[in-house]
């Protein structure tokens, strides 16, 4: 593994943890079926048919997956932006769609560092093939489970990737819907930030069934499949950015989080059924 940081070339890093998964094709995997949902060709024909059963639970996942794609975009400029951050965690990540997360950030600051973790094996195979840094910044990857923190956080890339003595911006979208409520994922949440700075962000999105209760039958479908899968409501969502200053508006479906334009009146809070939030770490 190669590591040049500053204004070296750019620099891509890959670590695995002991359990790496194996491809498996039979069976389906979230991230390539929200692969799917995105319009893109990174799956096979068991994501294709859960992908179908899900989407006839809830007919409107498209729109969703599209409004959490827009929410990161929007999210990770305001960040890199007008808020000056320049480090970047990314966990359960998904398979690299343009504008990944690195290209919106390193755009408007080239510096920007990002690692993303993820533990499906097909992520890692096109995050290798696709994921390059601007030549001042650097990307990493991680292939790691969410519900392994300490893993995560202990990993020599991301310690030798990030400056976790200065803020961490930790991206957790569109993926604690998929933490099973035994394994806490407000414990989670809690523990990747116990180890950022003060002033540091947490960028989350989640599906709920407040505004739809399909949302939660297409979860069920996801269960059924053999994926752990489970939408929250709006106080289950709260607790897992108690503590945080919210920046404006708060919680709120992800299309609304300050949107572009009318873009927030183009599709209904049931449609989207998936609230989002940036909170600021005291």
């Amino acid at each position: 593994m190669v590591s040049t940081g500053g204004d070296g070339p750019a620099v891509n890093d890959w670590a695995g943890g002991a359990g790496s998964p194996v491809l498996d094709v039979s069976v389906p995997y979230p991230a390539r079926m929200y692969d799917l949902f995105l319009g893109g060709k990174d799956n096979f024909p068991a994501d294709r048919e859960a992908a179908g059963q899900v989407a006839a639970a809830f007919p409107t996942i498209r729109t969703a997956a599209r409004a959490n794609r827009a929410f990161m975009t929007r999210a990770v400029a305001l960040l890199a932006g007008e808020l000056g951050v320049r480090q970047f965690l990314d966990v359960g990540c998904g398979i690299p769609a343009s504008p990944n997360l690195h290209e919106t950030a390193q755009a408007l600051a080239p510096d920007c560092r990002v690692v993303y973790a993820d533990h499906d094996p097909i992520v890692m195979a096109r995050a290798r093939a696709l994921l390059a840094g601007t030549p001042r910044g650097r990307t990493a990857y991680l292939d790691a489970d969410l519900r392994d923190a300490d893993w995560i956080l202990g990993a020599p890339v991301l310690r030798e990737t990030l400056d976790l003595s200065r803020p961490v911006a930790l991206c957790l979208i569109g993926v604690l819907h998929f933490v099973a409520d035994e394994d806490d994922p407000c414990g989670i949440v809690g523990r990747l930030l116990q180890a950022l700075p003060s002033g540091s962000y947490l960028v989350l999105s989640h599906a709920s069934a407040d505004f739809d209760p399909s949302a939660a039958t297409a979860a069920q479908r996801c269960r059924d499949l053999g994926i752990t899968a489970h939408t929250r409501t709006r106080a289950e969502v709260e607790r897992m950015v108690d503590g945080l200053d919210l920046v404006d508006p708060g919680l709120v479906v992800a299309h609304r989080w300050r949107p572009d334009g009318g873009a927030a009146a183009e599709v209904s809070d049931a449609e989207v059924s998936l609230y989002a939030a940036v909170g600021h770490t005291r």
